[in-house]
C-alpha cells in the first residue's frame, strides 16, 4: 500500500489575480511552518471530492503559507469550479506535502514560455532566477490582458517580460520567444499542449523542460501483453491483463494507491520499481529517470520484462 503525508490546512486568504483566477493562500491552523519547497513544486489539493494538482505560486523562502493559483475552466472535471464557487477563507483543505517534477535546474540564463494558468509555476521560477541574478525573459501568452494573472509581480522583477495577449497579437510566436539562445541556456515552458507542441518543435535538442496540463494524444499499435506484478509489502501477486493498468488491479485487489490523473502527468501514483523493467509511458519522468527503471506512473505505464516487483 502507497500513502504520502497528508496536512489539513485552513484558507488565509483568497484575491482575484485575472478573469477567471483565483489565488489561494493556505497556512497551518497552529501557525506551524509547512513542509519546505522549491520552484515547480505542486500541492495534491483534496477538493469537493477530488483530487486535483496546482503549482505553488508563492515565495518557497516564506514557509507560513502556501499559494496557488486556480483558473476557473469550465471544461474541466469540477475541482477548479468547487474552489471558485464553494471554498472560502477560513474553510479547511487537505493537502499533500508538495512534490517536484519541474524544478528549476541551474542555468547560465533561462528563457521562459507560459501560457495561461501555466504561469503559476514559471512566477516562482522568474522570482528564483531573479534573486539569484540570472537573466532571464519570459514570453507569456492569454486569452486577454484581464485573463493573464500575476503580471504586476512579473513587471517588478528583474528580468524581460512579454506579454502576448492573444486578442491583441495572436498566438505566441515559438521561434521569436527562443531567438537567440546563448549556450548554457534552459527552456521551461508550461501551458497548454498546442502551445508545448510548438515550444518542443522549435526547441534546440536537450535544452526544453515542460509541465503539462494534460497528456498529448500518442498513437498506439498492437495490443497490450498480460503480465504479473508482486506488490512486495502487500503480499499480493496481480495479474494484469491488457485491459487494465496496474492502478487498477492494485485497486482492485484492496491495495490503495495516490491517484488522481490517470494520464502519467501528475506523479500520484508514482511507485518505487523493485525488480523488472518497467514499460514508461508517462509524460512527467525525464529520459534519465526512465532509464534508471527506479519509479514508475503506474497508472499509464506497464512492464516490458514479463513481471514485475513493486513496492505497494
Amino acid at each position: 500500500m502507497t500513502s504520502e503525508p497528508l496536512i489539513d490546512l485552513r484558507v488565509r486568504r483568497m484575491t482575484w489575480e485575472a478573469d477567471g483566477v483565483l489565488s489561494v493562500e493556505l497556512a497551518h491552523p497552529d501557525g506551524k511552518p509547512l513542509p519546505a519547497w522549491a520552484p515547480g513544486a505542486h500541492l495534491d489539493v483534496h477538493v469537493g471530492g477530488q483530487i486535483r494538482q496546482y503549482s505553488l505560486c508563492g515565495d518557497p523562502r516564506d514557509l507560513s503559507v502556501y499559494r496557488v493559483g486556480v483558473l476557473n475552466a469550465p471544461a474541466s472535471r469540477g475541482g477548479s469550479h468547487h474552489v471558485h464557487t464553494r471554498l472560502r477563507p477560513g474553510q479547511t483543505v487537505t493537502v499533500s506535502e508538495p512534490r517536484n517534477h519541474f524544478p528549476l535546474e541551474d542555468a547560465s540564463a533561462y528563457v521562459f514560455v507560459a501560457g495561461g494558468i501555466g504561469i503559476t509555476p514559471i512566477l516562482t521560477m522568474a522570482r528564483e532566477a531573479a534573486r539569484r541574478g540570472v537573466p532571464w525573459r519570459l514570453t507569456y501568452g492569454g486569452r486577454t490582458r484581464s485573463s493573464m494573472a500575476f503580471t504586476d509581480e512579473l513587471a517588478a522583477l528583474d528580468g524581460v517580460l512579454t506579454l502576448v495577449p492573444q486578442d491583441e497579437h495572436g498566438h505566441i510566436d515559438p521561434a521569436a520567444a527562443l531567438d537567440g539562445l546563448s549556450d548554457g541556456t534552459l527552456v521551461y515552458c508550461c501551458g497548454p499542449e498546442p502551445l508545448l507542441a510548438a515550444v518542443e518543435s522549435a526547441c534546440p535538442a536537450g535544452r526544453l523542460r515542460v509541465e503539462r496540463f494534460a497528456a498529448p494524444a500518442v498513437e498506439r499499435t498492437g495490443g497490450d501483453c498480460a503480465f504479473e506484478v508482486e506488490c512486495r509489502r502487500s503480499g499480493v501477486t496481480l495479474s494484469v491483463d491488457g485491459d487494465t493498468s496496474v492502478l487498477r488491479a492494485a485497486q482492485a485487489a484492496g491495495i490503495t494507491v495516490s491517484s488522481s490523473c490517470q494520464e502519467g502527468i501528475c506523479g500520484s501514483c508514482e511507485t518505487r520499481v523493485l525488480d523488472g523493467t518497467p514499460d514508461h509511458r508517462d509524460f512527467l519522468l525525464s529520459e534519465a529517470e526512465h532509464a534508471a527503471n527506479t519509479s514508475m506512473m503506474i497508472c499509464v505505464s506497464r512492464c516490458a520484462s514479463g513481471r514485475l516487483v513493486l513496492d505497494l
